[in-house]
């Protein structure tokens, strides 16, 4: 009798367990609304949307390949399995046409949709939750006016038991951490503009700062590196691989025109995120700038120094024969005219990277970029596999693709001669195992060029870059 009623007082704290794991859980559906007539919204408040929209690169995420903006379906991988971006768009049946402001809100500040389901991170609630009151009001005046598509977004593809909506509330109670954002007031109104951008609509952090088992961000590693769409997003904090530091002018342009000549290319996913805040307010992108300068923090006299003489020294190498090591006051190395990489390198990289000609006629010179002085050869390898496309409907910078000429072995080469010759910095272990499984996963991996790809409401006429 005794195990009877352990076991029964067993049962019952598990069920007052899951019952209140389902009323903590369980959110109410807001009711729906009628389409709210475009007339109802001034000008004003839409245009601020419309800006707000690009610095939170909203239509990447909800824009399928070929697709209606905004009209969702684009396959978003993750750890955990594919995720499907929903239809953003004033439809009333398919898209959120029938939402209120409250709805709307709700959605951004708390992760929950209209109908009360929690909304997976893949929709960076945890970031859109900093949003004021005003800004979202001007976001739901935006999305509200834009044209209406009807477009089922497909089912999410999700194992058991992450598939279930309600596991998400704990998954928010351990790392979700609501509220608007604060003002800093021992820093600048730029800088607290800055740093409302970046850690609310701009959410660099999601790419930018690595993340725990359970996908979420590591806060205490805030920017220092980390994956998106099959790319590694650079540390943008004191371990930036740059060889030359960044500066807020710098960044800012690098911003506003996805190019800066001492860094180079926004490329894969940073492409459109730059192709959109182009179109952002003005001083946007400073205020970006100087709170991620302020992150990154002064660098030494030494780094300094290192940047210096990598900006100072010569354009062009001679593949094969004498090279400068980047950052190094030495004299140039002889580097062995049988070297593989260094024969690849003279036949398909230095007519562009070394000749000294401008972007879209040239490439950066490697000794600049900090694609061959990163973490880890991923970025490289997409480049050299699949180019860099076209912008389309304005001048930019372009790459072919070698992904039909080079094997895993020559991309090997290539990389490893790149490495030693253009940076400082250790080689990279296990190439080539690395550059087959980019090759095999390349429907995984995003390549943006610099165009607006539909991304609203990009304007390259803003561009302030001399293409």
């Amino acid at each position: 009798m005794r195990m009877v009623r352990y076991l029964a007082s067993a049962v019952g704290v598990v069920m007052i367990v899951m019952l209140a794991g389902i009323a903590y859980a369980w959110r109410s559906q807001i009711s729906p609304v009628d389409v709210p007539p475009a007339s109802s919204f001034d000008a004003a408040t839409i245009a601020r949307g419309a800006s707000l929209a690009a610095v939170g690169n909203c239509s990447v995420c909800h824009t399928k390949a070929g697709g209606e903006v905004f009209a969702g379906g684009l396959a978003l991988p993750t750890p955990f399995g594919t995720i499907y971006a929903t239809n953003i768009t004033p439809d009333p049946e398919t898209g959120i046409g029938r939402w209120s402001e409250q709805a709307f809100a709700r959605a951004m500040r708390e992760g929950v949709d209209r109908e009360g389901r929690h909304l997976y991170p893949a929709f960076p609630y945890d970031h859109f939750t900093k949003v004021t009151d005003e800004d979202n009001r001007a976001l739901y005046a935006y999305m509200m006016t834009r044209k209406p598509v009807r477009s089922e977004t497909p089912p999410n593809e999700l194992p058991f038991p992450i598939n279930v909506r309600m596991v998400l509330a704990g998954w928010k109670l351990l790392f979700f951490k609501p509220g608007v954002y604060q003002p800093d007031s021992t820093k600048s109104a730029e800088w607290n503009r800055g740093a409302y951008l970046a850690e609310g609509l701009g959410h660099c952090g999601a790419c930018h700062t690595p993340r725990n088992l359970m996908g979420a961000e590591k806060t205490d590693q805030l920017y220092a590196g980390g994956e998106a769409e099959g790319w590694n997003a650079y540390a943008l904090n004191a371990a930036s691989p740059a060889p030359v530091p960044w500066t807020v002018d710098s960044l800012t342009r690098y911003l506003s025109n996805g190019y800066e000549e001492q860094h180079g290319v926004a490329r894969g996913p940073m492409a459109p995120v730059t192709a959109n805040m182009g179109s952002a307010a003005p001083g946007d992108a400073k205020a970006i700038a100087t709170y991620i300068a302020s992150v990154m923090g002064e660098p030494s006299v030494e780094r300094k120094a290192r940047g210096e003489g990598v900006s100072k020294s010569p354009a062009a190498q001679s593949p094969g024969v004498l090279v400068q090591a980047a950052g190094s006051q030495s004299l140039p190395v002889t580097v062995d005219p049988k070297d593989p990489g260094a024969a690849i390198y003279a036949a398909a990289c230095s007519s562009c990277h070394d000749a000294g000609r401008p972007v879209p006629y040239g490439g950066l010179p490697l000794r600049l970029s900090s694609a061959t002085h990163g973490p880890t050869p991923m970025n490289p390898i997409n480049v050299i596999l699949y180019g860099l496309p076209a912008p389309e409907g304005e001048r930019g910078p372009i790459m072919p693709g070698f992904a039909g000429t080079l094997t895993d072995r020559q991309v090997a080469d290539l990389l490893a001669y790149m490495r030693k010759t253009f940076s400082d910095q250790p080689a990279w272990k296990d190439i080539e195992p690395l550059v087959a499984d980019i090759r095999a996963g390349a429907k995984d991996t995003e390549l943006h060029s610099l165009g607006s790809d539909g991304n609203a409401p990009a304007n390259p006429t803003k561009r302030e870059t001399s293409w």
